[in-house]
């Protein structure tokens, strides 16, 4: 396993930052590896590639220094194992309700005598058995982070809670699911978001952890750092590709060339909205 490189600015109270990456083209991992940037946040809860390509995208991730932040489906916790074992540095965790919850999460991805990880060691993140059992595991219990997602006002009345949970590293808020589950649909700007900003950062604060949440510019960047933030994410490759091939249509169209595009509505992130 490698030092985290998201874990290591924490630690320097540092600003971190990941993209997300859907698409499944090693080249793409590869490249954002060699850019340096913190970390790919690796969408496994909505998207439907299997652990096998997951773990040939992180092979290609491992090129750079890049932390893979894996997210997997609400409940999935023994399909946390074998994405630690193939490399990740990262779990996030979506739909985290209360602090029993994500004892469960630390449960399964920390080795005793903080959680009950199974060890094989076979794996690229020890790696390959080379190395001793008890440093291994103490470096992955130190190397590994955990980030819990705030998703519904239940949640968020238990962020105390969860930010408590030994072994948690960060809170997060998950903006869009808030926004469906408290009934104020794609308002970023509204006094509710702003709230669960607020309650989430003190909780975090108090306990002695960090908070992160997507972003959708460098304004609202600001403004959350601003407020102790230190993990963001922002962007999305599908998003990038398509404004490329907007960009592409947009510049020929005044030479005489015409399109008929599908997606007229324009590349924006849900949060661009806000």
């Amino acid at each position: 396993m490698r030092t985290s490189i998201v874990k290591a600015k924490l630690a320097r109270d540092e600003p971190a930052l990941g993209t997300c990456l859907h698409l499944t083209d090693p080249s793409l991992h590869e490249l954002v590896g060699l850019m340096g940037f913190d970390g790919i946040w690796m969408d496994m809860e909505h998207h439907g590639y299997s652990v096998q390509t997951a773990q040939g995208l992180m092979r290609a991730a491992r090129v750079g220094k890049t932390d893979i932040i894996a997210r997997l489906a609400r409940g999935e916790f023994m399909r946390m194992g074998r994405i630690l074992e193939s490399g990740a540095q990262g779990i996030m965790y979506p739909r985290c309700n209360d602090a029993d919850e994500a004892r469960e999460v630390v449960r399964y991805a920390k080795f005793a005598p903080l959680g009950e990880r199974g060890f094989d060691g076979g794996n690229p993140d020890m790696p390959y058995c080379n190395g001793s059992m008890d440093e291994y595991i103490q470096f992955a219990n130190d190397e590994t982070f955990i980030i819990i997602q705030i998703e519904t006002p239940q949640a968020l009345e238990n962020a105390q809670a969860i930010a408590e949970v030994e072994g948690v590293d960060v809170l997060m808020l998950g903006p869009a699911d808030f926004s469906i589950m408290s009934g104020i649909v794609g308002q970023f700007n509204h006094a509710l978001i702003r709230n669960a900003e607020e309650k989430i950062a003190q909780a975090a604060r108090r306990a002695g952890k960090h908070w992160a949440r997507p972003v959708g510019s460098p304004e609202d960047a600001k403004r959350l750092l601003d407020m102790g933030a230190r993990l963001l994410f922002t962007g999305a490759d599908i998003l990038m590709v398509k404004l490329g091939l907007e960009r592409i249509q947009s510049q020929f169209s005044e030479l005489g060339f015409t399109f008929d595009n599908q997606l007229s509505g324009g590349a924006k992130h849900y949060l661009q909205k806000s």
